[in-house]
């Protein structure tokens, strides 16, 4: 920070600001871009979200020069970053719903096959076993399916997003060393 905001006593005031990441690569950008913002990284602290999210502390001047600006364009950061996360997670959701689906299908197919066993017709059970044995190894194949093409259409996306953040970041950072 600049030795302009000091009293005469050497005072300087500080506000506080508790971040919470989702991910690794989250906090990466949380601990390298948030200084741009005239945010100084003080420590990590205890998570009360869950185990897999991270929270960490920042203070800043409480008299930096242009503040309010400062403070939109790390709002745009964090929705970037917000997006991000949201594109990042609808990968696997996509195709986790559809290998679950087939899934139950060929769950549905293997009661329906031992239902059959159980009710002496054992030539309707294996009719309905060569589905259901079907049913349980597609999703495998279709969730790294869906996964991959899902992952190639996002990518260019997510890409977009880090440039834009970017950005963000420096304006952040000619704002903060002015």
């Amino acid at each position: 920070m600049s030795e302009n905001t000091r009293n005469a006593t050497g005072f300087i005031g500080y506000e506080k600001l508790r971040v919470v990441a989702k991910s690794n690569e989250t906090e990466k950008l949380y601990l390298d871009n948030y200084k741009n913002f005239g945010w100084e990284f003080e420590g990590y602290e205890p998570s009360v979200q869950d185990i897999t999210s991270t929270t960490m502390s920042f203070k800043r001047d409480r008299k930096i020069p242009n503040k309010s600006e400062l403070t939109r364009l790390q709002h745009q950061f964090d929705s970037g970053i917000r997006e991000i996360e949201k594109l990042e997670s609808s990968k696997a959701v996509h195709a986790s719903v559809i290998a679950y689906g087939l899934g139950l299908i060929g769950a549905g197919f293997t009661a329906g096959a031992v239902f059959a066993f159980l009710g002496g017709s054992t030539a309707l059970g294996i009719i309905l076993a060569i589905p259901a044995a079907v049913g349980w190894v597609l999703p495998y194949f279709c969730y790294n399916r869906v996964l991959k093409s899902k992952t190639e259409k996002t990518i260019p996306v997510i890409e977009q997003k880090y440039d834009e953040i970017y950005g963000v970041c420096e304006k952040g950072h000619s704002l903060v060393c002015a």
